[in-house]
Formats: C-alpha cells, sequence, structure tokens
C-alpha cells in the first residue's frame, strides 16, 4: 500500500510522553498516523466453530510513526532498499478489547480467552 493510497486516512499521531531521542523527532515533518481498524479473530483447530474474534484495535494507536521506526531501524547503519519490508510489531488500543498481545489480553495469563 502507497503512502498516497494512505492519505485520506491520516491522522495526528499520539502524543509522545517522554521524549524522544532527537533522531526519532520528527515534530518539524508533521507527526502522522493512520486510521486503519485492524482486528484479530481465532478459529479453532478443534470444531468448525467460525472465528472468534479476540481483539479490535486501529493502527492510529501506535505510538512509534512509521518514519521513526525508519529511522530507528537504520541509525545503525543498516540497509535499507526498495522491496523491504518492516513490521509495526503489537498495536494495542486505549481498553482491553483492543489490546494487540495475548499477554495483555489475558492479563499474563490469569484470564483465558474463550473461543
Amino acid at each position: 500500500v502507497t503512502l498516497d493510497a494512505l492519505e485520506p486516512f491520516t491522522v495526528d499521531a499520539p502524543v509522545q510522553e517522554p521524549a524522544v531521542l532527537p533522531y526519532l523527532d520528527d515534530k518539524s515533518a508533521g507527526r502522522r498516523s493512520y486510521d486503519i481498524a485492524l482486528t484479530v479473530a481465532i478459529r479453532s483447530g478443534a470444531s468448525d466453530a467460525p472465528p472468534v474474534r479476540v481483539c479490535s484495535s486501529n493502527f492510529k494507536y501506535l505510538y512509534w510513526t512509521m518514519e521513526q521506526q525508519l529511522a530507528h531501524h537504520s541509525i545503525t547503519g543498516c540497509n535499507m532498499r526498495a522491496g523491504d519490508l518492516l513490521a509495526s510489531g503489537t498495536i494495542s488500543g486505549p481498553d482491553t478489547g483492543s489490546f494487540g498481545s495475548l499477554m495483555e489480553l489475558t492479563w499474563k495469563g490469569e484470564r483465558p480467552v474463550e473461543l
């Protein structure tokens, strides 16, 4: 997906507290993120039951912008080439239904995820 295609979904990126290191400070570039709804569902291999939604989050909750992630990845000299893929990692939202990892969703294994 090109950045041009994402333009209609542009939103302000979250405020970063504490302040980030200077090489990651992109305030002058206009900190942006994208309003992209995300849903994760799990289907049990033990039955023919439909998938169960375990969380719904949004790309806009990422703490680090895509530009910051690229800067951090390449600051030590790691080469980037056309076609390279970068992954955002876990995207957790502000409430329990939007937690992006099983560790968060289960409160460190204390609450089971029902399938």
